[in-house]
């Protein structure tokens, strides 16, 4: 498997957007900490939340094949069951079925944190002192952060997570210590 360091060079050698690679991060970020709720393989959960975009800047304009490149660059690199949750991430275009926690944990890991840096960006005191509750109103604002899907964010309870407790879990992995 490989080595974080390692990751973040391949993931450096496609030149994604700088808000891209700060997603990569963010969704590291709260899959570790998904991860370790579980108890679960932190590096390998952590590896699959910063890798999953690694095609983007190649398939942008073609979203069916977004993940699946992804997972050919990656082969033999991750386990099999973190290829699966990166094929997974973006079932709506590809077609492949999100099935296990981790799938799931990807999808809703990935989503909030688009919702989290909007929200941010929103208030005088960026991440500091951001509330579960102040988040769930903004998921009932279809307006607020129009893009972001909440359904997917939703997911979070497939995986066996309540939405309080994941936004709660989400917004400490992304709190700058």
């Amino acid at each position: 498997m490989l080595q974080r360091e390692n990751a973040l060079q391949l993931l450096d050698q496609y030149r994604p957007e700088p808000h891209m690679r700060q997603h990569a991060l963010a969704s590291e970020a709260v899959m570790r900490a998904v991860a370790r709720h579980f108890d679960e393989n932190e590096e390998l959960w952590g590896l699959t939340g910063l890798l999953h975009d690694l095609d983007y800047p190649m398939t942008k304009d073609s979203p069916e094949k977004h993940g699946l490149l992804a997972v050919e660059l990656l082969d033999k690199r991750l386990p099999p069951e973190a290829l699966a949750a990166i094929s997974a991430h973006n079932s709506e275009c590809t077609g492949v079925e999100p099935r296990t926690k981790m799938d799931f944990a990807l999808r809703a890991s990935e989503t909030i944190t688009g919702l989290i840096t909007a929200a941010a960006l929103m208030r005088p005191t960026g991440m500091e002192g951001m509330q579960p509750k102040s988040l769930k109103k903004k998921m009932k604002d279809k307006a607020f952060a129009a893009n972001v899907n909440r359904e997917r964010i939703m997911e979070c309870e497939r995986m066996g997570v309540p939405l309080d407790e994941f936004l709660g879990l989400a917004i400490a992995a992304m709190t700058p210590a």
